[in-house]
């Protein structure tokens, strides 16, 4: 039987370690749990011994559609009458990915050693995040937890069609920028060069906006380095600046005023919001909690600070339309539905319509942008593509013009 070294904190808030014999991690959990310690963490001895390496970056990803089809089986298997633990156990057994089979294994563990299946799920935040684990507590303690995980797996389901429509939009003018930046550095890198030798040869004046090009040319051949260098430290920085909370409220402020993207990313902020509060107050979860939830998932920190505001509000005994008019993050239509919603006392479902519509929405603006966007950029590379082209030919018809006469 292995050995786990286990550390603890007792009830009197001292900490304690220790070596038990058990079967498995979720067993000695268990155990001190019976004794009345918590924020327990638990190593099996010689586990770093092990044959197996397992380099970080190349485990597989738990994928969202991993997620959804295990949440829509499970549901089923439960609705069915089998057991949490069989269940755990079968879908397990037949999950193809291993970092999301280990994963279920760990859980099925916890819930055998007596943990709760939303206290299993919470050791694992990065595959089941605080609104899944809270949902499923929510099941749990109604009893109703087949429902509650069709509920969850219709919002993932529908959360990430939204995501896809966003990064969908992307990939076209991405496309089309990587591929201008491609072919005008390769052209200003080891085209031009060729040709300024070549009129250096010739001698004479050269036109301005060839006599730009090749100086161009030369700055990017002889500070390559430096640019590539600058490129790197500006993304770094940038990242850095996100990763603080100032810079993270100004740059999710500007993305939100910002022009052609910025109403998409409005739109999706409020279809977010929209679709994960209705899930978790149809679901029964308390409002309160559901709005810390929701802040915490937001994505934009704007919105984020505007539902802690609404939270406030509402613990003072004020309603939600005021705060969220306030922030000018939620448009007039949305906050009179959210109003009428509460004094009907029908909030989940009208949240549930105005993220139905908000969806139909960013699916419109994605193609509107899409279809604005390509004229754009197809003007662009033929124009910067062009433009160095005619430049580098000018010296040449102007020879030929000269040979001509």
């Amino acid at each position: 039987m292995p050995k786990f070294n286990w550390e603890a904190r007792s009830r009197t808030g001292s900490v304690q370690k220790g070596v038990m014999e058990a079967a498995s991690a979720a067993a000695v959990e268990a155990q001190l749990k019976k004794y009345g310690f918590g924020s327990i963490s638990i190593k099996e001895e010689g586990k770093g011994l092990s044959m197996e390496i397992k380099l970080p970056g190349f485990a597989p990803k738990v994928e969202t559609k991993d997620l959804v089809v295990f949440t829509r089986q499970f549901a089923t298997m439960i609705d069915s009458g089998l057991p949490l633990v069989q269940c755990l156990d079968i879908l397990s057994s037949q999950q193809e990915n291993k970092t999301f089979k280990d994963v279920l294994i760990r859980v099925k563990e916890s819930v055998e050693g007596g943990s709760t299946f939303a206290d299993a799920l919470s050791k694992h935040p990065k595959v089941f995040d605080q609104l899944y684990v809270n949902l499923v507590a929510a099941g749990e303690v109604g009893g109703i937890l087949d429902t509650i995980l069709n509920r969850l797996a219709a919002y993932i389901e529908k959360a990430m069609k939204l995501k896809k429509q966003v990064k969908g939009a992307m990939v076209y003018p991405t496309t089309i920028m990587a591929i201008a930046v491609i072919v005008v550095g390769v052209i200003l890198i080891f085209v031009i060069p060729t040709f300024a030798k070549m009129f250096q040869e010739f001698g004479g004046e050269l036109p301005g906006p060839t006599k730009f090009v090749i100086n161009l040319s030369n700055f990017i051949v002889k500070y390559i380095l430096l640019i590539i260098g600058l490129i790197f430290a500006l993304i770094v920085g940038f990242k850095k600046y996100y990763a603080t909370t100032g810079g993270r409220k100004k740059i999710d402020a500007f993305a939100l005023k910002a022009p052609i993207a910025g109403p998409i990313i409005k739109k999706v902020s409020v279809a977010r919001f929209t679709r994960t509060l209705g899930t978790l107050i149809s679901s029964g979860v308390p409002i309160m909690d559901g709005l810390e939830i929701v802040a915490k998932t937001a994505g934009n920190k704007v919105v984020e600070e505007a539902v802690y505001k609404v939270r406030q509000a509402i613990s003072e005994g004020k309603t939600m339309a005021e705060p969220l008019q306030e922030c000018g993050v939620f448009p007039p239509m949305v906050v009179q539905m959210i109003s009428v919603g509460e004094a009907t006392g029908a909030m989940d479902a009208m949240l549930s319509k105005i993220a139905d519509f908000y969806d139909d929405e960013v699916d419109e603006a994605v193609s509107a942008m899409t279809a604005l966007m390509e004229p754009m950029l197809m003007v662009f590379l033929g124009t910067t593509v062009g433009g160095l082209v005619i430049a580098m030919y000018l010296p040449i018809f102007k020879l030929a013009g000269t040979v001509g006469g």
